[in-house]
């Protein structure tokens, strides 16, 4: 059995840098591992070094290679020049007509062009990238956020690499998927074209996300609900009882519309509810790319209240945040898997959202667990008296919703673990012998 395994995870230095798509990638592997033990899964990854620390069992299998086969501007720099006058239509065009209405040619074609012109030395890892895809049995596509208008070139990658996996009858599963707003026309477009081939999509949740994979042309038969893979990473690693601190978070990015100004206006309503309170606020950081860093965000907010705290730039893995999540009696934040964490350990949370992507994730996630979870808006014009009013009623309520909290948690590890399950017992009745037994290639 050999399975191939595309992530949410950024490329070149901010691979591995969102500790939320990392948690994700573990309990994906972990899981597939566990269903069948003597398969090679191999994750598609720029750092086989990060991979081999977060997910030791797993082999690396080079991004780029894949990157530069599926990409609409990839691999045919200059090749428009050896085709007849009037016939180039657009480096992006060539490489997509070719690729998804005359596979056999691009392959010939790509050859030849590295063949015939290799600046970069990438023939090696295009030609292990195919050789993996020759050989997979599954094409798993792990946890993710990215069907957003915010993440387009995410999508348009995944799509490309789902239809390539299509193409050559491998069977395409989706777990843990986020979906919407998405408006993108382009993105949509090829979406139609290609979703509808998947054997199974669950959904993580996030408000409306059923509604845009159906849209996308996905049956109700595909689509499963889940919640959240990192869900179960944190509910396994709960504390045992309940925190007093407060944990914090805010995202500072282009995508989440929230910037400094914001900072100014939240810090006091944080640093009064702790003083008031006689609790500490610590840092719950997610993110540590140059575009999107939650430790320096955190420590503005602290700015006043602590100024020698390091934004939690220590807490480098999945599990040293989720072990300081458990620290907290309620969790306030702009990242989305900062509040999973929460969530998962029974903690209530009140989500800070400025953008419709990341109001979407916390109405999500009020769906998935129910009780413990408030948005506030933050482009509302009373935001701060929201948050103030929110977190006195988290912090009241943090007792009486932790149980609700739990359950919900379990059952969500639960129906995720059954879509996973669903999907080795698809590839049984399909006649795959070596899913059965778990045995290699």
């Amino acid at each position: 059995m050999r399975i191939v395994v595309d992530t949410a995870l950024n490329t070149g230095a901010a691979e591995y840098t969102n500790l939320g798509d990392v948690a994700m990638l573990q309990v994906g592997v972990k899981r597939l591992q566990g269903l069948w033990p003597s398969a090679s899964i191999e994750v598609l990854t720029e750092s086989p070094a990060n991979l081999a620390i977060f997910c030791p069992e797993a082999k690396p299998l080079p991004r780029r290679g894949r990157d530069l086969w599926v990409g609409d501007n990839a691999i045919f720099g200059g090749f428009e020049r050896l085709l007849p006058r009037g016939a180039a239509v657009g480096l992006s065009g060539l490489n997509r007509t070719l690729r998804l209405r005359y596979p056999a040619a691009f392959r010939l074609l790509t050859n030849l062009r590295l063949i015939v012109r290799d600046r970069r030395n990438v023939k090696p890892e295009v030609s292990a990238f195919l050789e993996g895809m020759k050989h997979a049995d599954l094409f798993v596509v792990c946890g993710a956020g990215g069907f957003t208008d915010s993440t387009r070139e995410w999508n348009i990658s995944t799509l490309n690499t789902i239809g390539e996996a299509v193409q050559r009858k491998i069977p395409v599963v989706m777990f843990g998927q986020g979906m919407g707003p998405l408006n993108d026309f382009h993105v949509q477009r090829r979406a139609r074209k290609i979703l509808p081939k998947v054997s199974l999509l669950s959904l993580r949740g996030g408000r409306g996300g059923r509604t845009v994979a159906q849209s996308l042309g996905v049956s109700p038969s595909q689509l499963l609900i889940t919640g959240d893979e990192a869900v179960e990473l944190a509910y396994d690693a709960r504390a045992r009882e309940p925190g007093q601190a407060v944990g914090i978070n805010l995202r500072v990015a282009s995508y989440s519309n929230v910037n400094g100004d914001m900072i100014d206006k939240l810090r006091p309503v944080l640093l009064e509810f702790a003083q008031r309170h006689n609790v500490p606020l610590i840092p719950v950081p997610i993110a540590f790319h140059a575009w999107a860093n939650d430790h320096v965000t955190i420590r503005q907010l602290l700015k006043g209240f602590d100024d020698h705290s390091d934004g939690g730039i220590t807490l480098d893995t999945p599990i040293k945040v989720i072990q300081q999540v458990g620290r907290c009696r309620i969790v306030v934040t702009g990242a989305y898997h900062a509040a999973v964490f929460a969530l998962s350990q029974g903690i209530p949370v009140v989500g800070l959202s400025a953008s419709e992507d990341y109001t979407a994730k916390f109405l999500g996630l009020q769906d998935q667990f129910g009780l413990g979870c408030e948005t506030v808006l933050l482009d509302a014009p009373d935001a701060c008296q929201k948050l103030a009013s929110a977190m006195n009623s988290a912090w009241q309520s943090a007792e009486m919703v932790r149980l609700p909290l739990l359950e919900a948690a379990r059952r969500q590890v639960d129906l995720s673990r059954q879509a996973y399950d669903r999907v080795r017992e698809d590839l049984i009745l399909r006649g795959d012998n070596s899913s059965l037994n778990g045995s290699d290639h």
